[in-house]
């Protein structure tokens, strides 16, 4: 149960909730162990001959008046109990996304989105079913069944002795039984992460599956995998189907012993038909809570696997975090980098060594080399997406680790050649990263992306749905919204990670010459395979195998007639 200690603060933020919940099922189990008590009164007085029909009404009275109340307090232990775990679940749920939102971007390389998707799925689900159904049960077990126990010796002890033979044995049944749903139950969990993870990707990549013509190779795996998803249900329903007809038949074995022994006991009116009929009750009462103990080991055993998931998510410790010698509360940078001997490697590969740099406000900066030369890596340590294996990254000359994380972001415009769209509307997409925007202003930085005609053209121009990730428009325009996101947080630092590469070269010449007068005053970072695109920055770096190899202007670097020179007279060819 320690996987559970977790929701402590849960648990006491609705603690009143959950007594109240608690003390109304309480109620119930105790009030409706009367009823049969009443029957019991009712038949002996009738057997006898000494009911009168005040009597009858009476007792169907009592039993209606008990029944209601019952009905009252079950309505409030579900709707407090269940609420409850409704509530614990939203909140954990919150918190999980939410830790999930400061964790690196190696974590994401290394779980993949099915995966956690299922935790926020079939673990919460699991979780919730334990804190409120799991409650349930536990109660009644206690409450229900020991009750039950106690009415049932107080109507005979000998009977009662009979009666338990085969109670022992629905208990081992139901423990063995609860270890094999709990681990084929597992196995479904899995085979459902698998499945999430298989249809996600494949509707992802639908326009490459298209291009290449392998839609049925997807859908005979994706049938293989869905296959596989049945298979394991079927196998946990397999045990489902056989756990209940045998706990029925142990429980109906018991009403054979008690009917056999109870009968003699009534002829010999050892005890009367009232308690006969009123005994049988109780056992039909107390079934319940012997078969609820294997059904609650094994929903706590689920509950603690998916809490234990969960756990291990929520205790994954953030690569990249404040700096307890961060520089105050700091709201805004000028935007002056400096890298100082910064080198950097991933699973063991220098992917960058030794790199010095320095960009000024006012500046523009190139970056050009071959694919793999460690470019958007080295844009990636300036809003700490990754931090340095060794050197130091300086910001204003303050080292980089010391400004608060939503300040140094907040200053940073990022645009990845991979441009992400959320499936919203244009205008929500571009105003993604300001909380209150003018329609004037996404205007305004939409034209400045040469996206703002073609949007026009579209049927619902700005409030047009563009799909999952963009999927309703071409890579160019969902680049283009994506700078335009970009501007529109007018950040001290815009860095553009070949963000034009499906851009037609005369666009992006456009494009990049009204962004350097916007960034006039700014540091401007633009990474491209177009070595022509870079012409006219004020200074470009040329990247090889994580080195700085050459520096300067355009000319300049020409003129060495190096890398820069082979990249650039390869393309003029081209």
């Amino acid at each position: 149960m320690k996987n559970f200690k977790t929701l402590k603060e849960y648990f006491i933020k609705y603690k009143w909730r959950y007594i109240g919940g608690l003390f109304a099922l309480v109620i119930v189990n105790v009030l409706q162990l009367f009823i049969p008590r009443i029957i019991k009164y009712a038949i002996d007085d009738i057997t006898q001959g000494g009911v009168v029909r005040a009597h009858l009404i009476k007792y169907a009275l009592w039993i209606v008046g008990l029944a209601l109340v019952v009905t009252f307090f079950r309505f409030f232990w579900r709707y407090f109990i269940a609420g409850v775990a409704i509530r614990i679940q939203e909140a954990l749920r919150n918190r999980l996304f939410s830790h999930l939102q400061i964790l690196g971007l190696k974590f994401f390389r290394d779980h993949r989105i099915g995966d956690l998707m299922a935790h926020f799925t079939n673990d919460m689900n699991a979780v919730r079913r334990t804190l409120g159904f799991g409650t349930v049960m536990i109660v009644d077990i206690s409450v229900l069944g020991s009750l039950s126990f106690v009415f049932m010796l107080f109507i005979s002890v000998k009977l009662t002795l009979y009666a338990i033979i085969p109670l022992p044995l629905i208990t081992l049944v139901a423990l063995r039984f609860a270890k094999l749903i709990h681990k084929r139950f597992g196995n479904v969990q899995a085979s459902f992460s698998e499945l999430t993870a298989s249809a996600r990707e494949s509707i992802e990549g639908i326009r490459v599956m298209r291009a290449y013509n392998q839609q049925e190779g997807e859908l005979d795996k994706f049938k293989e995998q869905t296959q596989e998803y049945v298979d394991k249900n079927i196998s946990l329903l397999r045990v489902w189907s056989g756990f209940f007809p045998l706990i029925f038949f142990l429980a109906n074995l018991t009403i054979c012993i008690v009917l056999w022994f109870g009968g003699k006991e009534t002829i010999l009116k050892t005890i009367s038909l009232g308690d006969f009929v009123a005994f049988q009750a109780y056992l039909g009462t107390l079934v319940w809570p012997i078969m609820a103990i294997g059904i609650v080991i094994n929903l706590l055993q689920r509950g603690a696997a998916s809490m234990g998931r969960i756990n291990k998510l929520l205790d994954t410790v953030p690569e990249i975090v404040d700096s307890k010698q961060k520089t105050g509360d700091r709201e805004e940078i000028n935007g002056e980098i400096e890298f100082r001997g910064v080198s950097f490697a991933y699973n063991g590969t220098e992917v960058l060594k030794d790199i010095n740099l320095s960009v000024k406000p006012g500046e523009s900066l190139g970056i050009a080399g071959p694919v793999g030369s460690g470019k958007s890596t080295l844009v990636s340590l300036i809003s700490r997406l990754f931090d340095p294996t060794n050197g130091e990254i300086r910001m204003d000359g303050t080292p980089i680790k010391e400004i608060p994380l939503s300040t140094l972001r907040k200053s940073i415009g990022f645009v990845p050649q991979d441009s992400f769209l959320f499936s919203d509307t244009i205008r929500a997409n571009i105003g993604f990263g300001r909380s209150e925007v003018s329609d004037s202003e996404i205007y305004r930085v939409a034209k400045l992306a040469r996206i703002y005609d073609e949007i026009m053209q579209l049927p619902n121009k700005f409030d047009e749905i563009v799909g999952e990730r963009g999927v309703t428009l071409s890579g160019g325009q969902c680049q283009r919204l994506a700078i335009a996101r970009a501007i529109l947080v007018n950040p001290k630092i815009l860095v553009i990670d070949n963000a034009l590469s499906s851009v037609d070269i005369e666009k992006e010449r456009e494009i990049l010459n009204d962004l350097q007068k916007k960034f006039a005053d700014r540091v401007l970072i633009i990474i491209s395979h177009r070595i022509r695109s870079l012409a006219g920055l004020n200074h470009i770096i040329v990247l090889e195998q994580g080195e700085i190899k050459e520096s300067g202007t355009h000319e300049e670097l020409l003129s060495l007639r190096g890398v820069y020179f082979n990249l650039f007279r390869y393309q003029e060819l081209e």
